[in-house]
């Protein structure tokens, strides 16, 4: 009987019952709007990274967030737990582009508004936010933009610099920027900004790429399309 009375409590508590079709609703929103986040990164986003692998930890991002907020935000002792809790997280994964902190942010003050009950501010401060977003990308847009995120990885024994692939992409006639370098004592790796004109050319810098050091990798990332 005892047995039966507990669980009734946990499961069939009148005050949760109550709250589920809110809290159902929320989690629904929050996933909604960590698809529409997820697309407008990928699409506007600038980071060197793989931005549409990326783009999937914002649904288990927001709709976690949200289903917290919503369970602690009645209770100053379940706050207080989940403080205790959140202390003795250590996350390791290195966030190399600012881009990606401020979206993991946008996500989670996403999650916090709609756990807060404040749905309609929450969507309407972020359909703002992505408009602005997305203006400022407008007005970056340029014809001579770079459209290809080259990152090449070598061994340091191999001794190829930067300066290196700079002269080989110049001598090829294409464009680029250096905009990440990390070297340790036993690997080498830059990332550039680089504009082809033709798909070809790109199989030209490998080849020269790999007279300067055989063990070097090559990974391509298309922004916005190579020409025929």
């Amino acid at each position: 009987m005892q047995l039966e009375e507990t669980l009734r409590e946990l499961f069939w508590n009148p005050a949760t019952v109550a709250a589920l079709p809110k809290l159902i609703i929320s989690l629904a929103i929050a996933a909604l709007l960590a698809v529409i986040l997820g697309q407008f990164y990928i699409r506007f986003g600038q980071s060197l990274s793989n931005r549409r692998l990326f783009a999937r930890n914002f649904l288990v991002l927001i709709v976690t967030t949200t289903l917290i907020i919503s369970i602690v935000r009645s209770s100053l002792a379940l706050s207080l737990g989940l403080v205790g809790a959140l202390s003795i997280v250590r996350f390791r994964a290195a966030i190399k582009e600012p881009e990606e902190l401020i979206f993991l942010f946008l996500a989670i003050s996403i999650g916090l508004g709609l756990g807060a009950g404040q749905a309609l501010l929450t969507v309407g401060a972020m359909v703002i936010i992505l408009g602005l977003i997305a203006v400022r990308s407008f007005f970056r847009q340029d014809s001579g933009q770079s459209n290809l995120h080259l990152t090449v990885t070598s061994p340091t024994a191999a001794k190829l610099s930067a300066n290196q692939v700079l002269q080989t992409l110049s001598s090829m006639g294409a464009s680029a920027s250096l905009r990440r370098f990390d070297q340790t004592a036993d690997m080498l790796e830059a990332a550039f900004l680089v504009n082809f004109k033709e798909a070809a050319h790109l199989e030209q810098l490998s080849q020269k790429l790999r007279e300067l050091s055989p063990e070097i990798r090559i990974s391509c990332v298309d922004d916005r399309g190579l020409g025929a």
